[in-house]
């Protein structure tokens, strides 16, 4: 819950901090501070690649996420001071206990129901239910702190968010027992493979300091925008040559061909929804804070702009059950939706969201600010997106991938929702030109999103072809 408190307070925060120029903000432009939040928010995700791999081998879930916590905190307690420089390194710290903390939460809560079954989807049901809570704490309490006292109390706040997490993991670690306390290593072997673990986090931990202190001594000059351009080749690359290894080296068999094919298909299609759906903490928050009429003249209060950010929680808690219930129903009926019908279903509903926010952008264009009605609206058609992709997205992996590469599979996952979340930096770096190119850049969002939506609709059946009886 803490975790996802203080990761959504930042998501309030940052891109307002860094465009802002009057209140003690960094003054960016709106593509290099879109470019940074595109960076920040796709590293993450890669991060969680090393922090599993290291929980895994070297420290275990457990000691991993108390780690992480620690390092969360630091990089927020970091942000907290007024310097560029610190703002970079808070930003990395965050990062790297993030990588540590968000990929192991998950297999603790999985290994506190070994046998499975209704328990343990009962658990993840809970556990999702208060990271979504947490979801919606953070930005009320940062966003009002940084956009209505001082930036600097809000990133201290999330700081403050992920210490009492902290308190309350070592408190209630007791009820843990063993899970998420050991590691792969058993053997005499793998005893001696641990030094050399250490080696490797040693020589990457190395290999990160070098480069941010070549940065912050401005030694090497780090320009977000083509750096962000140039790291969505690199994903894609890594993508492209990591599948054709795998199809030329793996030995899968015509199955595993068909069922990989249908993977690319929805990986690809998930890096394109979070493209749009991350525009969240970029476009629409900055939409918010310019083109939204946000004060409540009874009470003389103007509603801080990252507020919108807890809408997502709440629509996620209150309509999460509904559509449990729904795919249960139609299953009943035998109508429930394939994996490659529900992906487009929410593609669509992500372009649909989108064109709302046209229809806003261009009343914006006829004069004035819009009411909050636009932003609420898109937010809720882009919960019933994320409710029909994000939660079979997974699943689809552990069902689609050979059963030898499911492992490296789910990493393939996180690299294609960290593309999305670069992605999405660099289109929301649109805004500059006014209300007028904001209307074109949500439309043109629209025309892509849905676009492949109902691209992704018309593969259904030769996608059915391709995964067989797998449901």
């Amino acid at each position: 819950m803490w975790e996802r408190c203080s990761y959504y307070g930042m998501r309030a925060l940052l891109v307002l901090f860094m465009v802002d120029s009057i209140k003690g903000g960094l003054g960016f432009s709106d593509r290099t501070a879109t470019a940074i939040y595109g960076l920040y928010t796709a590293l993450v995700y890669l991060a969680a690649l090393p922090g599993g791999w290291i929980a895994d081998r070297l420290l275990g879930a457990q000691r991993s996420v108390w780690f992480g916590g620690m390092i969360i905190a630091a990089g927020h307690f970091t942000l907290a001071i007024p310097a560029t420089q610190t703002f970079f390194l808070g930003l990395l710290f965050v990062v790297l206990g993030t990588g540590l903390l968000k990929p192991n939460i998950s297999v603790i809560v999985g290994e506190l129901y070994p046998e499975g079954g209704a328990r343990r989807d009962a658990g993840f049901s809970i556990f999702y239910m208060g990271i979504n809570l947490g979801a919606f704490i953070g930005p009320l309490v940062c966003s009002f702190l940084g956009e209505k006292i001082n930036w600097h109390y809000g990133f201290a706040a999330a700081g403050v968010g992920m210490l009492l997490g902290l308190l309350q993991f070592k408190l209630t670690a007791k009820h843990l027992g063993d899970a998420g306390l050991r590691t792969r290593r058993k053997t005499d072997a793998a005893e001696r493979r641990l030094d050399k673990g250490w080696y490797f986090v040693a020589a990457g931990m190395g290999t990160v300091v070098l480069l941010v202190g070549l940065g912050l001594t401005g030694v090497v000059k780090f320009n977000p925008v083509p750096l962000a351009q140039n790291a969505t080749y690199v994903i894609v690359g890594l993508g492209v040559i990591y599948f054709a290894g795998m199809f030329l080296f793996g030995k899968l068999d015509g199955g595993e061909k068909k069922r990989s094919v249908a993977l690319i298909i929805l990986l690809l299609a998930s890096a394109m929804f979070w493209s749009g759906f991350e525009q969240a903490g970029s476009s629409l928050n900055l939409f918010a804070e310019r083109y939204t009429h946000r004060v409540i003249a009874a009470l003389r209060f103007e509603i801080p702009a990252g507020w919108f950010q807890s809408l997502n929680p709440v629509f996620i808690i209150t309509f999460a059950p509904v559509f449990a219930a729904l795919w249960v129903a139609l299953a009943r009926r035998n109508l429930n939706p394939s994996l490659p019908a529900k992906f487009a279903l929410g593609l669509v509903l992500l372009g649909m969201g989108f064109l709302v926010m046209a229809v806003a952008s261009r009343l914006v264009v006829s004069g004035g600010q819009v009411l909050p009605f636009w932003l609420i609206t898109t937010y809720l058609i882009h919960t019933f997106g994320e409710l029909c992709l994000s939660p079979v997205g997974l699943s689809a992996v552990t069902k689609l991938a050979p059963r030898r590469f499911v492992g490296q599979m789910m990493g393939l996952w996180f690299l294609a929702t960290s593309l999305g979340n670069l992605i999405a930096g660099l289109i929301a770096g649109q805004l500059a030109g006014g209300a007028e190119q904001v209307a074109w850049m949500f439309l043109r969002v629209v025309l892509t999103t849905a676009g492949a939506g109902v691209l992704l609709l018309l593969l259904v059946r030769p996608m059915r072809k391709l995964i067989g009886d797998i449901r």
